[in-house]
Order: structure tokens, then C-alpha cells, then sequence
């Protein structure tokens, strides 16, 4: 009995020990931009041991401070990702539960047509499954956890996000998310995503080209092969109608 009660205890005071390093790193990036994160240290090790999948450019990361992104791409990537980003304080229940709701929903015709695909001899399509993530919860995710999909790591990316918005301005949230979030393999930051694409620094960017890189936030690597697809062309547009609605911090 005292063998497990000393692992408990070791486990919690672990535990304790990984969440006071979390409120250290956070705390510490009011002032210090964060040299990388962990999804981008995930990517580095994947390219370095698989190859690059699309295509052979180099690494692509250009921080730049928050006054030199221009406002449009703020606003579209706002007005895309999280409408409600300066109102709520890190997460969103309401959209957490209905993309909850969706993906159930998603899995159970992807259930039946698997079903189907089975009896015809077809290789059976993966549900579409969507997140209900703000925009602080997916800078916590990238900047501190792994990809994995396990309640745990939801978990403590709620954690992570509320600790977020408490340590954080608002504005400094979004600075650091647009500096690191994926656009396309080994491309990261507003700055290395708008000369990719645009070949302009992210501070020139105009609504229509701003609305296009913050349609391709969900799936980068998808869209940096289809970058003028008809989606990507349609969403656009929808985007770019939304934008003077979007409130920035």
C-alpha cells in the first residue's frame, strides 16, 4: 500500500511540476518571443528524417512584431478562425459542443458507408472530423503539446489556454499565434507565408491575398498544392465580406 501511495504522490508532484513549467514558459513569453514550438520542433524532425513532401524549399519562419502584420490579415484570420476571439476568455463551450455534435454525426455515416464500401469490395472514405478550438486553444496546442487526439491533451489544452489568456493580452496571443501558426511545409508565420505565396512582406498584404492564407489555416499542407482552387477562390470571398465585422485586440 505504500508503494502505490508513493507513486501517486510522484505522479501528482510530477504533475505539479509540469503545470508550474507551463505558467513559467507562459509568463516568460509576455516578454520573450518563443524561439520555436513544439509542433514546429515535431515538423523539423519529420522533414529531417522523411524528406520533404512537397517540394525541396527550405525552412521558412520570419518573425515579425505585431504593428508589421497588416491588419487585414488579422482581420481574415479572425474573422475565419475565431470570430469571437477579443470577447471570450481562451475557450468556446457552445462550439466545442457542436463540433462535438458534428463529428459524432460524421462518424456515423462514414460507419455506414464503411459498411457499404465493405459488401462492394471499396476502400471506405475516413470521417471528416472538425474542431471547436479558439484561436488561444490552438496556440497552446502548437506551442507546448503533441498532435495526438487524446482527452488528456485536450485536457490540458484547455488548461493551457486559460492560463493563456490570464498570463497574455489579447494582442499578444494573436502576435505570437500569427508568427508561428503552419502554412504550408516548413513554412511558418504570417512574414514566411505571405513571401511564399505573394512574394510581399506580410505588412502588404491586401484583403482578397490575406483572405486566402487564412483560408488555408485548417489544412496547410493540403491547400499550399491547391492554392488557387476553387474553395480556396469561394471561402475567400465569403472571408473577405466578414472581415469589417471582425474586432481586433
Amino acid at each position: 500500500m505504500r508503494v502505490v501511495f508513493r507513486w501517486v504522490l510522484c505522479l501528482l508532484v510530477a504533475g505539479l511540476a509540469l503545470e508550474l513549467f507551463f505558467v513559467v514558459r507562459i509568463a516568460a513569453m509576455a516578454a520573450i518571443n518563443p524561439e520555436s514550438t513544439a509542433f514546429q520542433r515535431s515538423e523539423a524532425w519529420q522533414i529531417a528524417t522523411h524528406g520533404r513532401a512537397n517540394g525541396g524549399h527550405e525552412w521558412q519562419q520570419d518573425w515579425v512584431p505585431y504593428a508589421q502584420i497588416s491588419e487585414t490579415l488579422k482581420r481574415a484570420v479572425i474573422a475565419s478562425e475565431d470570430g469571437e476571439f477579443i470577447y471570450h476568455q481562451g475557450v468556446e463551450w457552445e462550439a466545442i459542443e457542436k463540433a462535438r455534435q458534428r463529428n459524432a454525426k460524421a462518424e456515423e455515416i462514414a460507419a455506414r458507408r464503411a459498411a457499404q464500401a465493405a459488401a462492394s469490395g471499396k476502400p471506405a472514405r475516413p470521417p471528416r472530423l472538425r474542431g471547436g478550438s479558439t484561436i488561444t486553444q490552438q496556440l497552446a496546442k502548437n506551442l507546448l503539446l503533441s498532435g495526438e487526439r487524446t482527452l488528456l491533451r485536450k485536457g490540458q489544452e484547455l488548461v493551457l489556454a486559460t492560463l493563456l489568456e490570464l498570463l497574455l493580452s489579447k494582442q499578444r496571443i494573436l502576435e505570437i499565434y500569427l508568427n508561428n501558426v503552419e502554412w504550408g511545409e516548413g513554412v511558418f508565420g504570417a512574414e514566411a507565408a505571405s513571401r511564399h505565396y505573394f512574394n510581399k512582406p506580410a505588412s502588404r498584404l491586401n484583403a482578397n491575398e490575406a483572405a486566402r492564407l487564412a483560408v488555408m489555416l485548417p489544412s496547410p499542407k493540403f491547400f499550399e498544392r491547391r492554392p488557387t482552387s476553387a474553395y480556396i477562390l469561394g471561402r475567400s470571398a465569403t472571408i473577405v465580406a466578414r472581415m469589417p465585422s471582425a474586432d481586433l485586440p
